[in-house]
């Protein structure tokens, strides 16, 4: 029975190195949990900025704050940062640990520390040979997991040239090595490898795909056959051939069964790689996967599989030579090298057989889920028919032929960019997915036959991001949500295109890579007259889509309206988005045509109106001129001088009235202000042009957004409604409107005001003239009663 942790006798060091470890964790992990008004404070702190290192140092708690602030001041530039932190836990402790007991094992003296790597090596290549079925094997440790295969590659280069090791790369010039890989391999490998080898490029030869029969993503066997013949007959030496098990992008196996066979016809090592290979631990495994298991060498990548930080990617090969292994770098003398495998060695201690069976295991279910549901999905294609057990599953939205249908129900030809449209439409899917659904790990990939597609890829993502079954069903409902918006985007996007050709005012931006109904720019309105000046037209039809944009953004709408990609290649134009079935193009296109037209005869008018100021100023410095000698001329030079004016003035005051000038901006006229004293109101000469407003405008419900076609029931209930509201409000007296009042805003005379307050009903003059006449008839009563 095992002994309690606090009951074992544990050397006082190394459990000082796991408490200093724990706590250095959480003061780590608890950075993301700090409260948000704290951010600012670590972000722009003295201590984040370089400077001098300090003489009396610091402390530990210090130095791991602030590692804290570098990892998590920029969380909310940085979106993807969360991902790198999240579901370390215990096994991933255990990882990080390993790498600290590295350290600490190297000091040790030389006898133990090679009794101890010594063991940690052989027993971490013994469970990763029976775990993945590669019998005899022996194993690499590497960080880079492009590593092992330049190892391998100079294991087998040190086999075919048996001169190698003393003549150098001078016994290469006999026989040109070969080295082929498929065309699905992930991109640069193959020049990684010539670089590093000191090989040209023409050493490297990449097979193409099938494209006729099997797989588009499977190496072409009878292809490569002939490839090598040829090789063969020119001189060359094929060295090697690297194969997937799981392309990168759609997760697709070779035929390495028959690519084995051919390797062993031609005496050429076989190297596998891919996601697949994970798959070789479960109960179940296919034949296709199987295969790998009697390849030469094969590359696995455990850190990602597991959820294990840090711990190094592992090439398993069999050779019978160890002195060609030792000088190719697959084994070294150094027992310090040797400890690259102890974060390995303890994360599958605490791991234990099953516990890794069941991770891969859950990871290959939850792409079964998501196939399942998929396959009942309409307008969703997948492209892993034919790898039932393949962990990668890679989805895309097609809808062929809906591109040329118009909403009207007319079926037309497809659009010559349909492809692109549809790439850009699922480059958007994927985005929108892994935002909605961040725990899913989905991302987009370009696949060279099916264009851009979205991929599912949990054996990679599923054990770092913790993904369950819940996620997968929560991604499948935001796809059913998305689809229809895809769907009813490409249907319309001729309708949209076709409605703006249409708009003398506005230009359709062709775009294929936008997802979205299309971009429209608008174009100046050119008159006859207007001289031809280019730049000017540029810079206002800019000013306008600005403007447009703006105004088009206040709108309460469904659709995004924004300036494009950020460095694409059109500005100035107006980038719609996704649209839904009942979006209303004549209305919306109307409505930016509209818009923009307003902006433009408002920036016509406030340019017009500076002009007839400016003019408008001038005439009015004239007529004051004139006014001040026509004044000269009628009052004469002895009154313009001060003490003599005076005089004249008071023996003989001058009858002269002051003109007053007003300047109508409508009209763009300098007028006197005579009628405005005599009128009390001034006479409007002008009216300002009226607003164009989209004649397809309509009365909406309440709540209704823009450039939203109506149900039939809804549009009879409405009318129903105002029918109902419009009897209810006669029958209140509601119907007839109150009267208008207007109001004047004319300066008005003082005389002026003093006359009509003469007139006024209420004045003391016309109260006076009322009171007479009651005297006068009792006076007339008073002589009537005295004649009687």
């Amino acid at each position: 029975m095992e002994k309690p942790v606090h009951q074992m006798v544990v050397d006082p060091t190394l459990a000082e190195m796991g408490k200093n470890l724990n706590e250095a964790m959480k003061i780590l992990e608890d950075g993301q949990r700090e409260a948000e008004e704290d951010k600012d404070k670590r972000r722009y702190g003295r201590k984040d900025i370089p400077g001098p290192l300090q003489g009396s140092g610091q402390d530990m708690a210090s130095i791991l704050q602030l590692v804290q602030n570098l990892m998590h001041g920029d969380e909310e530039e940085d979106n993807q940062s969360y991902r790198r932190m999240q579901n370390v836990g215990e096994q991933g402790h255990m990882a990080l640990l390993g790498h600290s007991l590295a350290a600490y094992i190297s000091v040790l003296d030389r006898e133990r520390l090679r009794k101890l790597t010594t063991r940690i090596l052989s027993d971490t290549t013994l469970w990763l040979c029976r775990l993945f079925r590669y019998e005899s094997g022996s194993a690499y440790y590497h960080e880079d997991d492009r590593e092992g295969l330049l190892k391998v590659c100079r294991l087998v280069i040190h086999s075919r040239y048996e001169d190698y090791s003393t003549e150098g790369f001078t016994v290469l010039n006999s026989k040109q090595p070969i080295i082929y890989q498929s065309a699905a391999c992930r991109q640069g490998l193959g020049q990684h490898l010539c670089n590093q080898l000191g090989l040209p490029l023409s050493s490297l030869c990449s097979v193409p795909c099938n494209t006729m029969f099997g797989s588009q993503h499977q190496m072409d066997v009878a292809l490569l056959d002939r490839l090598i013949k040829d090789d063969v007959d020119s001189g060359k030496l094929p060295l090697l051939l690297i194969a997937n098990a799981g392309t990168p992008g759609a997760g697709h196996t070779d035929k390495l069964g028959r690519l084995k066979e051919l390797c062993a016809q031609y005496s050429m090592w076989l190297h596998v790689e891919g996601v697949n290979l994970a798959t070789l631990a479960l109960g179940y495994v296919t034949s296709s996967v199987m295969a790998a298991t009697k390849c030469d060498s094969m590359t696995l990548t455990l850190g990602p599989w597991l959820g294990l930080p840090a711990v190094p990617a592992v090439t398993l090969y069999r050779h019978e030579d160890p002195a060609l292994s030792l000088a190719a770098g697959l084994t070294s003398s150094q027992p310090v090298e040797k400890l690259r495998a102890l974060p390995l060695w303890l994360s599958l201690q605490y791991l234990g057989h099953d516990g890794i069976v069941e991770r891969i295991k859950h990871a290959s279910q939850l792409s079964q889920r998501l196939l399942d549901h998929l396959k009942n999905l309409a307008s969703i294609k997948t492209s892993v028919e034919d790898e039932l057990n393949s962990p990668v599953v890679v989805f895309r939205f097609s809808q062929e032929g809906t591109s040329g249908a118009s909403s009207g129900g007319s079926l037309e030809a497809p659009l010559s960019g349909e492809r692109e449209v549809q790439d850009a439409l699922n480059r958007w899917l994927g985005e929108r997915l892994a935002q909605l659904v961040p725990a899913s790990g989905v991302d987009v990939v370009e696949l060279e036959d099916e264009g851009s597609c979205v991929r599912f890829n949990p054996l990679m993502t599923a054990a770092v991001l913790g993904t369950r079954e819940e996620d997968v069903d929560i991604l499948v409902d935001r796809l059913q949500e998305k689809v229809p918006l895809l769907s009813s985007t490409l249907k319309l996007r001729q309708d949209f295109q076709e409605e703006v050709y249409r708009t003398p005012t506005l230009i359709y931006i062709e775009d294929l890579s936008w997802p979205g109904l299309g971009a429209v720019r608008y174009r100046k309105y050119k008159s006859s007259s207007e001289e031809p000046d280019v730049s000017k037209r540029e810079v206002e039809e800019e000013n306008i889509n600005s403007a447009l944009l703006r105004k088009l953004k206040e709108l309460d709408s469904d659709l995004s309206f924004s300036t494009g990609p950020e460095f694409g290649p059109e500005k100035n134009c107006i980038y719609v988005g996704i649209a839904t079935e009942d979006l209303d193009v004549v209305e919306l296109v109307e409505t930016v045509g509209a818009m923009g037209r307003e902006i433009e005869e408002n920036s016509k008018l406030l340019e017009n109106m500076t002009e007839v100021v400016r003019k408008g100023i001038i005439e009015a410095e004239l007529q004051l001129q004139k006014a001040n000698e026509e004044k000269l001329l009628e009052e004469g030079v002895l009154r313009q001088i001060p003490v003599v004016g005076s005089v004249l003035n008071w023996f003989s005051p001058v009858q002269s009235s002051v003109k007053g000038r007003t300047f109508n901006l409508a009209a763009g006229s300098l007028d006197s202000t005579e009628p405005t004293y005599s009128m009390k109101a001034q006479v409007v000469q002008g009216t300002p042009p009226s607003t164009p407003t989209s004649s397809h405008s309509k009365q909406r419900l309440p709540g209704q957004k823009m450039f939203r076609r109506s149900l039939v029931g809804l549009d009879a209930l409405s009318e129903t409604s105002s029918v109902c509201q419009g009897e209810e409000l006669e029958r209140e007296g509601l119907q007839n409107p109150a009267p208008e009042v207007s109001v004047s805003e004319a300066p008005q005379h003082p005389a002026h005001e003093a006359v009509e307050e003469a007139g006024t009903p209420g004045d003391p003059q016309q109260s006076a003239v009322g009171q007479q006449e009651p005297e006068g008839q009792e006076m007339e009563q008073e002589q009537t009663d005295t004649l009687r």
